[in-house]
């Protein structure tokens, strides 16, 4: 029996071959798999909105925290151009870190004024309020900022007096473990709850270097820094002045707390 001769051509052939059938079969694959991959994502981001509402419980499985998210916490569209609430989008689908991509929903931020090192701001923010019996008890707010080596992104909820901490947590950046990335530790988290974010109607609110000292009239005001990890925690102080401050949500907070939202 003769055998096929080996030549560059067929070689050739063979090779595209296998590459039209992979890539047919990868695109296939992320095609059928991204409604499951957006499902993960958005349940993911509910579990991170419950831990920092203190509405999570270890071991909920996925349908428990649709269940628990859907009853407790209120999705709403925030103009940040003007501090309103919109209806502009769904706010229980809009991607506002997508937004951030399209120049139709998004604006360049002035150098002087980029302090959070993000480059470009949406127009629209969702946040989540908790509520009980019609009554406001947190707010949690979508935050980013660069640390040492990478954009940080998380959560900050207030308490009803809209200038408390209530807690803080992130579900995604690079910063280097057993370093910056101990800003994933539960008990650095728990240094931020009942911090005060404004003095005299600005965010002063920071991580310093070293211990927290409590006799301090600043100790309000103050987190304890990360050791070994200065870059990450400027990075987080930048990122609670810019997302609480004029720029960010402020103007929204001001309107809340007077009725005018």
């Amino acid at each position: 029996m003769s055998k096929l001769k080996e030549t560059p051509t067929r070689t050739l052939v063979v090779t595209l071959v296998l590459c039209l059938v992979c890539s047919i079969a990868v695109s296939a694959a992320a095609l059928i798999l991204r409604p499951t991959q957006q499902e993960n994502a958005l349940v993911d981001r509910q579990r991170a909105v419950l831990v920092i509402a203190e509405l999570w419980q270890p071991g909920m499985s996925s349908d428990e925290v649709r269940e628990v998210f859907s009853s407790r916490v209120t999705p709403r569209l925030v103009d940040l151009r003007t501090g309103d609430y919109s209806d502009a989008f769904d706010p229980h689908t809009f991607d506002q870190n997508k937004a951030v991509a399209d120049s139709a929903l998004s604006s360049m931020i002035p150098e002087d004024r980029d302090i959070a090192s993000i480059r470009r701001l949406e127009h629209y923010a969702v946040v989540y309020q908790i509520e009980q019996n019609g009554e406001l008890e947190r707010l949690v707010l979508p935050v980013r900022g660069y640390g040492l080596w990478s954009t940080m992104y998380g959560f900050v909820a207030l308490q009803s007096d809209l200038e408390t901490v209530a807690g803080i947590g992130f579900y995604q950046h690079g910063e280097t473990p057993g370093l910056g990335g101990e800003i994933d530790n539960p008990n650095w988290q728990a240094k931020w709850v009942g911090k005060k974010v404004y003095q005299d109607g600005e965010p002063v609110l920071r991580v310093i270097k070293g211990s927290v000292n409590p006799q301090s009239p600043q100790a309000d005001y103050q987190v304890d820094a990360i050791a070994g990890a200065t870059l990450t925690a400027n990075g987080v102080t930048h990122m609670i002045h810019f997302w609480l401050g004029e720029d960010g949500f402020a103007p929204f907070l001001k309107k809340l707390s007077a009725g005018e939202a």
